[in-house]
C-alpha cells in the first residue's frame, strides 16, 4: 500500500471501522459466516494480513495482524489483537512461522499481489494454508465497487479487483493450489436484508469469494 492510501486509511480510520456496524453490518455478517466452515482446516498460529481495525481477526479468533496503517492499528489493538505495522510485500516476519495467513478484502489494496502471495508462502511452515476474502471484479459487488474507484470514492479509487481466474494465477505464481472455495453475498448491492448461509464452490455471482489454498513449495 503506497503512501497516499496509508494517509487516507490513517484520517478515515474511524469511519473506516464504523462501517461495520452501520451499512457494512449484515454484509460483513455474511462474510464472517462464510469464513467459519474453513476455520477447523487451519493449522495455528494464525495472522491477518491487512487486519485494518481488527473485525475479522476478532470475529474469527486470529490474534496477530498486520497493517500499514497506524490508526487502523490503534482500533485492532483496543479489541485484543497483537498488531504490527508493515505492508504485506515485506512483511517483519522470520520464514515459516506461521500455520495460516489471511488475507481479507486485502489483496485488492496492495500494491504487488504477486510478491504479497510470495512473502506469504515464506511466512509459512510446511503444509501451511492461506485463506484470501474476496470481492471479484465480475459480480453485481465489484461492479459496483469499480464503479465508485472511477467516480474516485475515498477507499475503492485506491483498489484493484481481480477475477478469480487471475487470482487462481496469483496464487500458483506464488506456490499455492487452490483447496476449496465459498461463496456468499448473493444479495444485490442496495438490497441486503439478512445473513445469508454460504454456498460450496464457486459463482460468479457471488459478491464474496473465499478461497483456501495450500503451500505445494518446500
Amino acid at each position: 500500500m503506497v503512501e497516499p492510501q496509508i494517509r487516507v486509511f490513517n484520517s478515515l480510520a474511524s469511519d473506516y471501522d464504523a462501517w461495520f456496524e452501520q451499512e457494512g453490518r449484515l454484509i460483513f455478517a455474511s462474510e464472517v459466516e462464510a469464513l467459519r466452515p474453513v476455520l477447523s482446516l487451519l493449522p495455528r498460529p494464525w495472522i491477518e494480513v491487512g487486519v485494518g481495525s481488527g473485525r475479522f481477526a476478532q470475529a474469527l479468533g486470529i490474534d496477530i495482524g498486520l497493517d500499514p496503517s497506524s490508526k487502523l492499528l490503534e482500533i485492532a489493538r483496543s479489541r485484543g489483537i497483537n498488531v504490527f505495522l508493515g505492508r504485506g510485500e515485506e512483511m517483519p516476519f522470520q520464514d515459516g512461522v506461521f500455520g495460516t495467513v489471511f488475507f481479507v478484502v486485502t489483496l485488492c489494496f496492495v500494491d504487488s499481489p504477486r510478491r504479497t502471495l510470495s512473502e506469504a508462502a515464506r511466512l509459512l511452515k510446511s503444509g501451511g494454508k492461506v485463506v484470501l476474502g474476496m470481492v471479484l471484479r465480475g459480480s453485481p459487488w465489484g461492479q459496483l465497487y469499480q464503479a465508485e474507484k472511477q467516480r474516485g470514492h475515498r477507499f475503492y479509487s485506491h483498489a484493484m479487483f481481480y477475477s478469480y481466474g487471475e487470482v487462481d494465477v496469483l496464487l500458483k505464481q506464488a506456490g499455492f493450489s487452490v483447496e476449496q472455495v465459498t461463496s456468499t453475498l448473493f444479495q444485490n448491492p442496495g438490497e441486503v436484508n439478512h445473513t445469508e448461509l454460504p454456498r460450496q464452490g464457486f459463482s460468479a455471482d457471488a459478491g464474496f469469494t473465499v478461497i483456501l489454498a495450500g503451500k505445494t513449495t518446500v
